[in-house]
């Protein structure tokens, strides 16, 4: 049975009304999930809707079904896809923004960093226990979280790294070395916050975050640091996300939050940000050179985006050391 078969068949079961699925095709990119867009008719009625599944192989491992009570928990109060079962609505008229890009917003980047750090807070007020992500989601307590998460990705970089990586492994011991104070609270961590991953209408609005496949409970400055990071600063250096001022993006977050930033603890957490994304890059490259994932993001995140790394990690790594 094609996917096209297998679509109208599990959506005429769900509606209880038979189904055509039109204009089904792969949506380029995405390392950890496949994504497809088409178009479902029921009732004389166009539903233009998205599908996310597990491809053969995967950059990182990752709950889907973790993905979809993300879903669930913040529909009502951020701009986030509605989704019946795993198939959500599509966005239309929204644009993503490449890490390479220069300048990606033009004159709505103020307005649009904005709504992007006060969305961020948003998801770092929510109480994770009032939520369907409760269901799942493992919680850590509050000392834990940092050990969790680097623990994690140094597993996944001792697994699948190819060649020496000598500043990454300078880079986790030095976070051994100095473990950041207890998270003043576990909530709600989406795991990939960053500039690319929402999508904007080209004037100035936010139409939806996208890529909750890492969502977690943690510390929300994961979150913070991961969004800060010089990676996806389009070049700017004086703005964070290519967007606003640090001191900006920040007074936004604790504003919405209701928490503060230990600036100790968002450079220990900006640090590990830099290890994972290293980690994702060795996943990357591995997963390409093995064959089980041919999309060729994959083969650019185990280069360029690794090589960039390194040199933030290099430079975050003189700075706590004292030695610029």
């Amino acid at each position: 049975m094609s996917l096209t078969e297998r679509l109208e068949a599990y959506l005429s079961r769900v509606w209880s009304t038979p189904v055509t699925v039109s204009d089904l095709s792969r949506i380029p990119g995405g390392a950890s999930r496949e994504t497809y867009r088409f178009s479902a008719v029921a009732d004389g009625q166009t539903h233009p809707l998205i599908l996310r599944r597990d491809p053969p192989g995967s950059l990182i491992e990752t709950d889907r079904n973790l993905e979809y009570l993300a879903f669930a928990s913040f529909h009502a109060c951020l701009p986030v896809p509605k989704r019946p079962f795993f198939i959500m609505e599509r966005v239309e008229g929204g644009a993503a923004a490449s890490p390479f890009t220069v300048v990606p917003y033009g004159e709505h980047a103020r307005t649009i960093g904005e709504q992007f750090f006060r969305i961020l807070g948003t998801i770092a007020a929510a109480d994770p226990t009032t939520l369907p992500l409760a269901k799942a989601a493992e919680r850590p307590a509050p000392e834990d979280c940092w050990r969790i998460a680097l623990d994690h990705w140094t597993k996944v970089i001792e697994d699948d790294q190819q060649h020496p990586q000598p500043i990454v492994w300078a880079a986790i011991r030095a976070l051994r070395r100095r473990p950041p104070p207890p998270a003043q609270a576990v909530r709600v961590v989406h795991g990939d916050y960053r500039t690319g991953n929402f999508l904007h209408d080209g004037a100035g609005k936010i139409l939806a975050i996208l890529d909750w496949e890492m969502v977690h409970l943690g510390d929300p400055l994961e979150d913070l640091g991961w969004a800060m990071d010089p990676l996806w600063g389009h070049f700017e250096a004086d703005k964070v996300g290519g967007m606003l001022p640090r001191d900006e993006a920040l007074a936004l977050w604790r504003e919405v939050s209701g928490l503060e930033v230990d600036e100790t603890a968002l450079a220990w957490w900006s640090l590990f940000n830099a290890v994972k994304g290293q980690a994702i890059w060795t996943s990357a490259a591995k997963e390409y050179r093995d064959g089980g994932f041919k999309d060729p993001v994959l083969a650019i995140s185990g280069w360029y985006t690794a090589r960039r790394h390194d040199q933030i990690l290099a430079e975050m790594l003189l700075r706590l050391e004292g030695l610029s």
